[in-house]
């Protein structure tokens, strides 16, 4: 646990040191915050430091290991469409408790004055990924090979893109980068490592990565295509 919290420290510091010292600069040439200011966004960046060490350390400790042993326990069931199943449930709880997933629904509301509601983004993002994930872990099951799933993918958003109400375009590009945060990445990924070094004829780095990319075209596909039922809605009123 020492050795993970020290390796944990010295990356977060490689990290953070280059940002405060940035700041620094910038604050002497240009900011001139007064000194009280500076003090809180120091303190802020140092509570974020810790933070950083704390979860880093948990990822190593917990979460990585976990989600590989989950991966190769429903990984070598014979029926594999339980792992299909696990993969759906799993993409739809890591996506609702994923911190930035949650921080960029509650943006969208308050842009768009209520328009676009937290809930109804929260859930279509939630929704999104868990399809794909449970259609990467078909990739993984059944072999097919990522291209066959990514080209299409993209295909069908450049179409979507002329469909979909304008508001929702660049909501959907960021939504596929808030969705692939620490939940996806530390999580997810470890099981569908996990699940593909069980599997017969398969190569854990071949089949097993892959998942993050389709993780970031879930949000995309979806919320462009509510974009085009808001559009529709609108056409009718």
């Amino acid at each position: 646990m020492l050795d993970v919290l020290r390796h944990a420290f010295i990356d977060v510091l490689q990290a953070i040191i280059p940002l405060v010292l940035f700041f620094l600069v910038f604050q002497v040439f240009h900011l001139r915050y007064p000194r009280r200011q500076v003090m809180k966004l120091l303190l802020g960046m140092a509570f974020t430091a810790v933070g950083m060490i704390l979860f880093l350390s948990g990822v190593f400790l917990g979460f990585l290991p976990t989600g590989q042993d989950m991966g190769r326990f429903f990984g070598s069931y014979e029926e594999k469409w339980v792992l299909i199943s696990v993969g759906v449930l799993l993409g739809f709880l890591a996506t609702f408790a994923e911190p930035a997933v949650r921080v960029l629904c509650y943006q969208v509301e308050k842009a768009s004055t209520g328009y676009i509601k937290y809930s109804l983004m929260l859930y279509t993002l939630s929704l999104g990924v868990a399809v794909l994930v449970g259609i990467g872990m078909a990739r993984i099951i059944y072999g097919i090979p990522l291209s066959y799933i990514i080209i299409p993918g993209y295909l069908l958003a450049i179409l979507l893109l002329f469909v979909s109400d304008r508001d929702f375009i660049g909501i959907s590009f960021d939504a596929g980068g808030v969705a692939t945060g620490p939940m996806a990445v530390t999580f997810l990924m470890a099981v569908a490592i996990g699940a593909a070094s069980m599997m017969e004829r398969s190569d854990p780095l071949v089949d097993g990565f892959g998942l993050i990319a389709l993780i970031a075209l879930a949000p995309i596909i979806f919320v462009l295509s509510l974009g085009v039922l808001i559009r529709l809605r609108k056409g009718d009123d």
